[in-house]
């Protein structure tokens, strides 16, 4: 479903990713593990076409994204990849149910539309009483279930996180953590995650590790 391979990423002289294969397949919860500069959030912005490799290719439902010019790779990131960061990214001068209908807006659904299926998600996230309220009004967790729900609001195919609990106390942390689970056996969602939360990662169907732009088994890591 998800494929990237043989990425390569150098940043001058640094070389970030030194030809990275991966798959993951749809309704996985998969975690990207390793210490600082290993390569997992610049792979996750290559895999989530933010970032472009130098070369390698990704394949998303069959879509070979590097063949894709400006236009239809930035309608292909708002129909089918949501991003869930550590920190929300929530505009303040919106609602949380504005925020959520945002993305849906830009891929030009009607408006009616994407306020009724932003209205589902802040429901499912329990959320729907603190639909009038701007960012300022919510709480850390509260704020994040409303950056996971406008990920979720075109149905991506897979949705990208980025440390997503990492600016979170460990009760909002656990409460993320089990949405995340319950969106997968609701909705089929597919997540990849970046995390240096051991608990998160240990509690994924699959812990993917990276060391120094590489993916290695957990015994090559203390090898190196």
């Amino acid at each position: 479903m998800i494929r990237a391979e043989k990425i390569y990423k150098s940043f001058g002289s640094l070389q970030v990713l030194k030809g990275i294969d991966l798959q993951v397949q749809k309704g996985e919860i998969v975690s990207i593990v390793g210490p600082s500069g290993a390569g997992k959030t610049t792979l996750l912005m290559i895999m989530g076409t933010l970032e472009k490799a130098d070369s390698g290719k990704v394949i998303i439902d069959g879509h070979e994204l590097h063949t894709l010019g400006e236009k239809k790779l930035a309608a292909f990131r708002n129909q089918n990849i949501g991003f869930v960061f550590q920190f929300h990214q929530l505009l303040p001068e919106f609602t949380a149910l504005e925020n959520v209908m945002i993305p849906a807006l830009i891929g030009r659904a009607r408006h009616a539309d994407a306020e009724k299926r932003a209205e589902e998600l802040l429901r499912l996230m329990g959320l729907m009483e603190r639909a009038e309220h701007k960012p300022a009004e919510l709480s850390g967790g509260e704020k994040q279930r409303v950056a996971v729900a406008r990920a979720l609001i075109n149905d991506p195919l897979v949705v990208f996180a980025d440390e997503p609990s990492g600016s979170l106390d460990s009760d909002n942390k656990d409460e993320l953590h089990r949405l995340f689970f319950e969106l997968r056996d609701k909705l089929d969602q597919t997540f990849i995650i970046v995390t240096h939360d051991e608990q998160l990662a240990s509690i994924t169907d699959r812990t993917i590790h990276m060391l120094d732009g590489e993916i290695v088994t957990p015994g090559e890591r203390l090898s190196k």
